[in-house]
């Protein structure tokens, strides 16, 4: 295979479609790249039980804004499958699936060459849109766990049944981390969970879901140059689910169910895991991102002559944690690893990447014309990876390559 395409985007997932959405609109000829099928990283990199913990009513990717009859529900990952195919089928963009591009290159006239299976395709831009991160990442002192454990990441675990019998140590306590130390937790397992850095959410801030009011509020809309940057691009995402109709999850809850929490994971000597002592430090960082959050709320609703709820603050958590577990005592047969993913662009030949990985770019757009990013965490805003954002900056690249094409 070897043709020409004025615009070719890499990438299936909600950043690809979206641009491939706004490109149809523009009326500029593209096709959209899938290394598997449209929406792959939902179908496949997700555990059996998931579901959103947005609410419904904020799943609104271009020209499809959530219509079903439960706008305050959580779509489970089938629903959200289907949600997507209905999503394609009222634009029917022009897809290859199974179609992995694993080299980009820049032409001497400035287009564009991709590799793929059955031969190259030509491009005059491209949009790299892979997702928000590529690559799990697990933390140093990984490799000294002993090599008898069964050990999977997150998107490899699927259900407590498809582990060995046994307790479970969990490395990671974002959002994953902590819906999969509960889902064992109630499926009998003694979890143990090595606790990182992570800002949390209440469910419901007065009479309105919190993640509801985090967008209204403009606190999903903050910019890098308002937040830590660049150390935030690595935060998780706050700790809370859908689960259950939804309700609070977090290290305080966890903890009054029975989950057994320690600190940061630092590493293992034989069958002894070691534990930083830094809890506290972990949960007060959380605590004080739902402050920042709690402001942003509260400005936002007296701004808008409404109610401020009274807030249930709770006093800071300080309890006696292990630094250290023995883990043929404590009867731990399996590691699951949710300690993030890290960006991975080694296809893409170009120097357009900091020495984190992350593409810099301004807008989605790269230092090389013609070449842009759509879906990277914190592209222009805290929501640009996510099912309510992603449209917006997908909207923006679509305009500046149809600008750049007359």
């Amino acid at each position: 295979m070897s043709y020409d395409v004025e615009v070719a985007i890499v990438g299936g997932g909600q950043a690809g479609l979206s641009t491939s959405w706004y490109l149809k609109q523009a009326g500029v000829e593209h096709v959209v790249l899938e290394a598997e099928r449209i929406a792959e990283t939902w179908r496949s990199r997700r555990w059996d039980s998931f579901c959103l913990v947005t609410p419904n009513s904020e799943t609104r990717l271009p020209g499809a804004p959530y219509e079903g009859p439960d706008p305050d529900g959580f779509l489970t990952l089938t629903e959200l499958v289907d949600y997507f195919e209905g999503w394609v089928g009222s634009f029917r963009p022009e897809v290859k699936e199974q179609c992995p591009v694993d080299r980009l290159e820049v032409e001497a006239d400035g287009s564009f060459s991709l590799r793929v299976p059955d031969g190259r395709i030509r491009a005059r831009t491209v949009v790299v849109a892979t997702g928000a991160f590529q690559k799990a990442h697990r933390p140093a002192g990984a490799e000294t766990l002993p090599t008898w454990l069964n050990q999977v990441l997150a998107e490899d675990y699927g259900s407590p049944d498809r582990l060995p019998p046994g307790n479970v140590l969990i490395v990671g306590s974002g959002q994953t981390g902590c819906q999969l130390a509960e889902e064992l937790h109630e499926a009998g397992r003694k979890v143990v969970l090595a606790c990182g850095r992570c800002g949390w959410i209440p469910r419901r801030t007065g009479d309105q879901d919190t993640v509801t009011l985090m967008h209204a509020s403009g606190f999903a809309d903050r910019t890098p140059e308002m937040v830590a940057w660049p150390a935030v691009r690595l935060f998780g995402n706050p700790q809370a689910t859908g689960h259950h109709g939804g309700r609070d999850l977090h290290f305080r809850t966890l903890h009054r169910d029975g989950v057994e929490l320690v600190g940061r994971f630092l590493g293992a000597d034989g069958d002894s895991i070691s534990f930083a002592d830094d809890l506290a430090a972990s949960v007060d960082f959380g605590d004080a991102r739902w402050a920042d959050l709690r402001a942003y709320i509260d400005r936002h609703l007296a701004k808008n002559g409404l109610p401020i709820p009274d807030h249930d603050i709770p006093p800071p958590m300080r309890i006696s944690t292990r630094q250290r577990l023995d883990v043929k005592h404590e009867g731990i047969t399996s590691v699951i690893w949710t300690s993030g993913y890290r960006p991975e662009y080694g296809w893409v030949k170009a120097d357009v990447f900091d020495d984190a990985g992350f593409p810099v770019q301004k807008d989605g757009r790269s230092s090389v014309p013609g070449l842009y990013f759509v879906g990277v965490h914190w592209m222009r805003k805290q929501k640009s990876a996510i099912l309510y954002g992603v449209g917006e900056d997908a909207e923006i690249v679509v305009n500046d390559i149809a600008g750049r094409r007359s």
